[in-house]
Formats: structure tokens, sequence, C-alpha cells
């Protein structure tokens, strides 16, 4: 199918077949603080409790898992500051799979530190001068292994779907639909997935200066962000969302809003203040988005996604700080 072609139910369904009893089906969590300081009824859906701490467990468990016999014992390769690459390192090995994952010299060591953990082989780049994709690319072809994309491949999406199957299923047996859901966003692998999966009105939240989805979505067509500086936000520095992710969020109308470093710091230290639960700054931008109203949740439904909790321990003290 090709990749400009909306995501489906169908792959969605397809991948939580393939992951389950793999990947860790996460609650979704209540808090009385976060429901009086909104106003609305707040389901946290925490993928920092995931495989290897984020949701990108999903979506690579799910695209290693269908390639061919033959296609495995070639390996795969991927780029990624982290979470991709943590996410692909742990499938490759429980797949036995050569790996090889391009990272950023600048990437969070702790990130760094858990992929080769994992037994991936790290090339690391400079981002400023350097193409992770055709050093991806080089590795691939040199060795017949595959590209495994962060957010732009369609196995991957739906992989990051399965969070949105979760979690609608998880409403109905309270007898309840969500009015509405605050999800962390990239690349729009995990917004894509989880708007096709769970059938909720999803609105994609990003780091200010990284808003390309919500720019693109409002303007119709794909618009990169240049230059926009440096963010904590590490997990989401994105400069161009994908075909298929455009065509699945555009298909279903999705919006997009922005929050500051400010506010994430602050949403960082409510999640670890009241839910005890430790939430990187990138894993944190939909609860943002959630406490300062930048989305009017009051009388309302909502499903807000914590998306990774792989966070420097120096980084978490200081957005701690920051947050008085």
């Amino acid at each position: 199918m090709p990749v400009s072609e909306p995501l489906s139910t169908h792959e969605i369904q397809a991948a939580a077949a393939r992951i389950a009893g793999v990947a860790v089906h996460t609650p979704l969590l209540r808090c009385d603080a976060l429901d009086t300081a909104t106003g609305g009824r707040i389901f946290l859906k925490p993928e920092c409790l995931q495989v290897t701490g984020s949701f990108k467990f999903r979506g690579a468990y799910n695209r290693l898992a269908a390639m061919a016999p033959g296609a495995r014992e070639a390996g795969v390769v991927a780029f990624s500051s982290g979470n991709h690459a943590q996410g692909v390192a742990r499938a490759a090995r429980l797949l036995g799979m050569p790996c090889a994952i391009v990272m950023p010299s600048d990437a969070p060591p702790l990130k760094i530190e858990r992929t080769r953990a994992d037994g991936a082989e790290i090339i690391l780049y400079d981002r400023l001068r350097e193409d992770r994709a055709k050093i991806a690319a080089g590795i691939a072809a040199a060795r017949g292994a595959t590209v495994v994309p962060s957010f732009d491949d369609r196995h991957v999406a739906a992989g990051q779907g399965t969070a949105g199957l979760e979690a609608a299923a998880d409403l109905a047996r309270l007898g309840l639909v969500a009015d509405v859901a605050l999800i962390c966003c990239g690349g729009g692998g995990l917004a894509s997935g989880f708007a096709v999966g769970s059938g909720i009105r999803t609105i994609t939240v990003e780091p200010d200066g990284y808003d390309d989805v919500a720019i693109s979505l409002a303007r119709g067509e794909i618009v990169p962000v240049k230059n926009p500086g440096p963010t904590r936000c590490d997990a989401l520095q994105t400069l161009r969302m994908g075909d298929l992710t455009f065509a699945t969020l555009h298909a279903l109308g999705v919006q997009g809003v922005s929050v500051s470093e400010a506010e994430v710091a602050r949403a960082m230290a409510f999640a670890f203040v009241e839910l005890k639960l430790v939430v990187e700054p990138g894993g944190a931008v939909a609860l943002a988005a959630a406490l300062t109203g930048r989305v009017d949740l009051a009388g309302r439904t909502a499903v807000v996604m914590l998306s990774g909790g792989n966070v420097e321990p120096a980084v978490l003290a200081a957005c701690l700080a920051e947050a008085g």
C-alpha cells in the first residue's frame, strides 16, 4: 500500500496481534488533582511504563516481526535520538536480529547507553553537519539490511496505533467514550496511529518552534520548520512530518497546538509530584497542553498521552527546580 494512503484500522488490529504478550498494555490512570486543574475527566495513558520506557517499542516490534525470515537475517538499521533507537534495539534482540542504530552525538547519554545495552551497534553522527538518513541508507545498502523509519512507515505507525485500540477498549469497559485525545507529536506516527486506532478526536501537541505538524495540518500541505533552536524535548525534534502521517491526520481533520519549555517543565513536575511518574520532556507536552488550558477540557472526557519517561536525572532535576 502506498505510504501516502491513510492508515487503516485493519493494519492496527494486525499490529495488535503481533505485539500481544510482548508489549505492555498500559493502563488508563486517573488523578483528582488533574481533573480539578482542568475541569474535565482526564484519563492518562502512561507509555512511560512501556517496554524500553516509551511507546516506540510498539511500532518497532511490529515492524520487525512483520519482516520475512530472509530479511531478518540481514538485520535492521534505524536512526533516532533515543526512544526509537531503544525500541528497535530491544525488538531486534527479542527476535534475534542484527541491529545498527545511527544516533546524534548529542543524544542523551542515558538513551545511548540503553540502546547499546540491548546489543545494538551505535554509529554516532553530527546532527548539524551530517544527514542521518543518508548514513543509515549507506549502511543498509552495504549490509543488505532493512531501514526502519521512526514514523513514516505503515507497520511502525500501525504499531503505535495499538495504544489507541487499548485506550478506546478500556474506556468502553467503563461505559465511556472520550471527547478528545491529546497526543505528543514529533513526526506524527503516534498521533496517526492513535487517532485511527481509537476513533477519538485527536489533537497533536508539539514543542514551540517544532510545531510543523500543527502548521502543516492547518495549511493543508506539509510545511517543514527551519532552525527552531534548542529544546529539551529531544524526542520531538522533527522538522518535517511524513507523507503517511500527513495523509492520515489530514484525512481525519486533526488539529494541533504547541507548548513552551517552561510549560513542559511544570507538566513534568506535576507528573512527578501528583502521579509519582517520571516523564521525559517530549513525553509531557500533552499533559502541558491540558494543564495550561491550551486545549479546553472543561466538562469533557479526555485521554492525555504520556509518551515516554527516558530522561536524564540532571534534566529531570532541572525541570523540577524550574517548576518550583
